[in-house]
């Protein structure tokens, strides 16, 4: 059996986007180490059967004395600890997981794309150089991966076309992260009145100032309809979303900000249609959540998200950063709200014919050679 170790850029996904991976490598007899920059996971990696390392990264922003300090940490723990195989995934723990794999000799090393760095979507000089240091990092740690693991084509053809996957390298494409349909299970029908939710992080590249401004046009037809976003702050991003603006939109009543939350559940129950009008994904979870709950999506036609919705089947695909179309999609519920039941019913089928978190641990373990 297998001692494995999973480098994290954030502790919670550990538990929440990882642990039924994680469950499934120790229910095989493997050993885990989960590290991540945070403090106090020890008990949520223990209750998974697993062990949790803090390691000093920073999630945010290059600062070559600290990365150098992250850098040696990984290098020294993966000597002491002897994993037969590193994991990583998000910007950080890829470079420097990969390179300190490299450094102490491990030769079974994976990387996970979960999502493409918003650096790369970006249109500023800042954003080009921070995609242009991404790149050649990749290309050089990425290179030396026994396999490579996608949520979506589009991402690992964009990896192709920038030299980061080289020619005859494994990659696997699996679909997202899955999710638990026996815990997420089909709610009851919606209250009234109809209500639109986005669950994610404040970051403009979730959509959410579109989201904010499709909320704008149709508070002044249907007053009566409730824009609610559900999700924490992200602060240090520099993509995030401050809360003068949440403020704002609150006071000229928009949009309802319901903070964050450990279970979405109750918040999906409550909800008509789950939107995402985000510029790029992995394969976004709270969709998956949302669909596995019997709700319909409108989300965007870009990279991880149109993976997720048949058109016209379970829900709508949008124009990314289309204002106008977006509003479309969400008054087509508006006027005839017996599509929401329709299609939240096919958005649980998809779920479960999909995206059963057992189907896609079962692919990402086998793309590994742990099962």
């Amino acid at each position: 059996m297998a001692k494995i170790m999973i480098i994290a850029g954030y502790g919670k996904s550990l538990i929440g986007f990882r642990g039924d991976m994680i469950q499934e490598m120790v229910r095989q007899g493997h050993e885990v180490i989960g590290m991540a920059p945070e403090e106090g996971f020890e008990p949520a990696m223990q209750k998974l059967g697993a062990k949790y390392q803090r390691i000093p990264l920073a999630r945010h922003g290059m600062n070559p004395l600290q990365d150098l300090r992250t850098l040696g940490f990984l290098v020294k723990k993966m000597r002491e600890i002897k994993p037969d195989v590193v994991i990583t995934y998000a910007a950080k723990p890829i470079i420097y997981g990969n390179l300190a794999a490299r450094l102490a000799k491990v030769e079974n090393t994976y990387t996970m794309i979960t999502g493409i760095a918003y650096a790369f979507i970006g249109e500023n000089w800042k954003q080009k150089l921070i995609a242009l240091f991404l790149t050649h990092s990749y290309q050089n740690v990425m290179k030396y991966n026994k396999g490579l693991i996608f949520q979506n084509k589009d991402d690992l053809k964009l990896f192709q076309n920038l030299k980061i996957v080289r020619n005859g390298q494994k990659t696997t494409i699996v679909n997202g992260s899955g999710v638990d349909i026996d815990k997420y299970v089909s709610a009851v029908d919606p209250p009234q009145p109809l209500s639109f939710l986005l669950i994610g992080r404040l970051v403009w590249a979730k959509g959410i100032g579109e989201f904010v401004e499709a909320a704008r046009l149709l508070k002044k037809r249907y007053p009566q309809v409730r824009f609610r976003i559900l999700g924490p702050l992200d602060e240090g991003n520099h993509n995030a979303i401050t809360q003068e603006y949440i403020r704002k939109w609150q006071e000229e009543q928009l949009i309802e900000y319901l903070g964050k939350t450990e279970d979405v559940r109750p918040y999906l129950e409550a909800a008509s249609v789950c939107v995402l009008p985000s510029y790029r994904e992995g394969t976004p979870r709270s969709v998956l959540e949302a669909m596995s709950m019997g709700r319909p999506v409108i989300t965007t036609d870009a990279p991880g998200c149109r993976e997720t919705v048949n058109d016209g089947v379970n829900g709508y695909l949008v124009p990314v950063r289309d204002i106008n179309k977006l509003a479309a999609a969400m008054e087509k519920f508006i006027l005839d709200p017996d599509l929401i039941s329709v299609m939240g019913k096919k958005s649980r089928q998809m779920a479960v014919d999909k995206y059963d978190v057992h189907k896609v641990t079962h692919s990402i373990l086998q793309a590994m050679e742990l099962v």
